[in-house]
């Protein structure tokens, strides 16, 4: 990460537009190839955990906590740099995917469906299954 983003100070957070509940989306795309991967949220812990340790971090409004990518299934990610778009209110990581997979259906993108003719349609392969990341069945 860049200098600028090393340096630990949370200035930078006060340009982040953080909901009522205090959480701002976060966009996860592939550094190289700028494929989406997923969409998240984060508090302002998480980003500064982000910015911090380099690893891509989130806040789970289910679990109400919250969670490094990665942390069950292996599949971290590598946070190469952070964006804000223009009215501060979502912020991107531009990452480096381990293990090929973001979304915990096993698939590269959790954008893996395309819309045809009015249905879903499931338009990406499962990489790996579910069940060899996390050793459970997942809801």
């Amino acid at each position: 990460m860049s200098n600028a983003l090393t340096q630990g100070e949370d200035r930078w957070l006060d340009a982040v537009v953080f909901n009522a509940d205090g959480l701002v989306p976060v966009i996860a795309q592939e550094m190289d190839g700028g494929r989406v991967l997923m969409f998240a949220w984060a508090d302002r812990a998480a980003l500064r955990e982000t910015q911090q340790s380099g690893l891509a971090t989130y806040y789970s409004r289910s679990r109400a906590r919250r969670w490094r990518k990665g942390e069950e299934s292996g599949n971290a990610q590598n946070v190469r740099e952070i964006r804000i778009d223009c009215d501060g209110d979502v912020v991107l990581y531009r990452v480096e995917q381990r293990g090929g997979v973001a979304c915990h259906t096993g698939r590269a993108s959790c954008f893996f469906r395309r819309l045809d003719n009015g249905h879903w349609v499931e338009a990406d392969p499962v990489l790996v299954d579910p069940r060899n990341m996390y050793g459970r069945e997942l809801p």
